[in-house]
């Protein structure tokens, strides 16, 4: 079954935090906010976004260090401060004349559970409570922030035939 949804899909999006990060939110003194992002993951969707799949980030909260990063990945799909998940999806989904089955969605927490039920394939962390992770087709093994994406992205490259391609130039 994994397998299966994991070869149908065409669009990737990411929730933030918990996720892309280690879901801790920093601040400095002067209130600013800033955030861990892992450059395994980083990488993950560089290839993925290679081998032919859009990838999306739709996320609750505002940051101007996640512009910065999807900026840095070529994420062209962000959505920023966002209080219904669901409804950014179905208009990302409009926007790229795709179905639901054919995207994927990766979060950590119940409010991604209005998206993560309504696309082909749902991905979770294993520090997600309980309830999210029984709603995932796929529960990563490394945490959120710590190689969770990478291990996702791989997967959908791996079901999809395209990660052997991905990591030849680094096999020469």
């Amino acid at each position: 079954m994994l397998l299966s949804r994991s070869k149908l899909i065409r669009l990737f999006a990411f929730d933030v935090d918990g996720v892309m990060t280690d879901g801790g939110l920093y601040y400095t003194d002067s209130g600013e906010e800033f955030k861990r992002f892992n450059s395994l993951d980083g990488h993950g969707i560089k290839m993925l976004k290679a081998s032919g799949v859009e990838v999306a980030i739709i996320t609750g909260r505002t940051s101007k260090c996640v512009t910065a990063r999807a900026k840095n990945l070529g994420i062209q799909h962000v959505y920023q401060g966002v209080e219904n998940k669901l409804e950014a999806m179905v208009d990302l989904l409009d926007k790229l004349q795709l179905k639901r089955d054919d995207a994927a969605y990766m979060g950590d927490d119940v409010v991604d559970l209005c998206v993560m039920r309504q696309v082909g394939l749902s991905v979770s962390v294993p520090d997600s409570p309980q309830i999210v992770r029984e709603n995932s087709a796929y529960v990563t093994q490394r945490r959120g922030g710590h190689g969770a994406v990478r291990e996702a992205c791989e997967l959908i490259m791996s079901a999809q035939g395209t990660l052997d391609a991905q990591l030849a130039p680094y096999l020469k």
